[in-house]
């Protein structure tokens, strides 16, 4: 009796222990300002402090995964063009991206190589289906087995395009 009660007590500790060690974080540390123009106007958010642990959780695991990737980075979209497992599919996929390049300078490709043995590439840096949409449409003209590829982990789109 005196062993299961010691038992009971002990994994209570625990508990609260590992409970009290999880440490919260605020939003407004995960994004500091540093400019100090007079102009901007101050925006105090109410909200509760678990929405903060969850939201620096949350961008935690994304740099975590950037880190296992070698680049920072997130979950997205992007269309694959080429895919191949043929002997020449190193040639033939450096020869596809060249003649994307040629054709749409300004959307970046990715040669992707998997075991065992597929070359594919890969292009643009989308953050959802609707915004690859536009762009796959004009890609499929000229590369009509194109398709969107949905759950890639892409680079940081560009958000401050005019």
């Amino acid at each position: 009796m005196f062993r299961k009660l010691f038992f009971i007590v002990l994994i209570s500790c625990f508990t609260v222990v590992i409970v009290e060690s999880q440490t919260g974080m605020k939003t407004a540390d995960l994004f500091k300002r540093t400019d100090s123009n007079s102009q901007t106007g101050r925006l105090n958010i109410i909200q509760d402090p678990t929405i903060d642990t969850l939201i620096s959780r949350y961008i935690l695991g994304y740099e975590n995964l950037g880190a296992a990737n070698g680049h920072p980075g997130m979950i997205g979209v992007r269309i694959q063009i080429y895919n191949s497992s043929a002997r020449n599919a190193r040639e033939e996929s450096a020869k596809v991206q060249a003649e994307f390049i040629t054709k749409f300078p300004d959307i970046k490709s990715y040669v992707i190589f998997e075991n065992p043995g597929y070359f594919k590439i890969r292009v643009g840096d989308f953050r959802s289906n609707t915004e690859a949409l536009g762009t796959f449409l004009l890609i499929s003209k000229a590369f009509p087995d194109s398709y969107i590829i949905p759950n890639c982990f892409i680079n940081f789109p560009e958000q401050n395009t005019k």
